[in-house]
């Protein structure tokens, strides 16, 4: 395989784009079966193009800074002009850092995030995952529509987004002003006399 830059620098575009993305497009580009063909100008932005289960997809634009990112790792890599279905993140020759022709897998993408968080001394029981609740949970703290986030998120269901919605839900004086003795509603042989 050609590439035009040196082997840790071709792997720190490769490490810097997987944690670049995965907080912006809330989901990794680097997720194993990602293509080339994945990254794509459509006329007016640069998109990735994201294959879902049920034969479901979905294109998510890219950020400015993300672009720049991934086309640096292209080009430092050499394999921008591959073929449309080659892999668009490789794994490496052990330490060495020379791409393969391989895609990443699941579980070298969490070793190269749980890597990184090490390095700027995060703790390691984040993941890739974790990323996905922050993002949610941000968006919805904006006041994002609940459907748009639910569409990045790529989740069919409402009920699945509430899991990743951690915003901290406070129960206030006012809410418990609200619970009146009236509110016993047929209830109040429970409840002891006030006489």
């Amino acid at each position: 395989m050609t590439a035009k830059g040196s082997s840790s620098k071709r792997r720190g575009w490769s490490d810097c784009v997987i944690g670049q993305s995965s907080p912006r497009c809330n989901s990794p580009p680097a997720e194993p079966g990602r293509r080339l063909g994945d990254f794509q100008y459509d006329g007016t932005q640069f998109v990735l193009w994201l294959q879902e289960k049920g034969d479901k997809s979905r294109e998510i634009p890219v950020r400015h800074d993300l672009e720049g990112y991934i086309r640096a790792y292209l080009d430092t890599a050499g394999i921008a002009a591959e073929a449309t279905d080659r892999p668009l993140f490789r794994s490496t020759l052990w330490r060495t850092g020379k791409l393969t022709g391989n895609p990443m897998t699941s579980k070298s993408i969490c070793e190269l995030v749980k890597r990184r968080l090490k390095d700027v001394g995060l703790p390691e029981r984040l993941s890739p995952h974790s990323f996905r609740v922050t993002v949610v949970t941000d968006l919805l703290t904006q006041g994002v529509p609940l459907e748009d986030v639910q569409y990045l998120a790529g989740h069919s269901e409402p009920r699945t987004m509430a899991l990743y919605d951690r915003r901290q839900k406070k129960v206030t004086r006012n809410i418990i002003e609200r619970i009146s003795s009236q509110g016993r509603h047929g209830l109040d042989h429970l409840y002891p006399s006030e006489n």
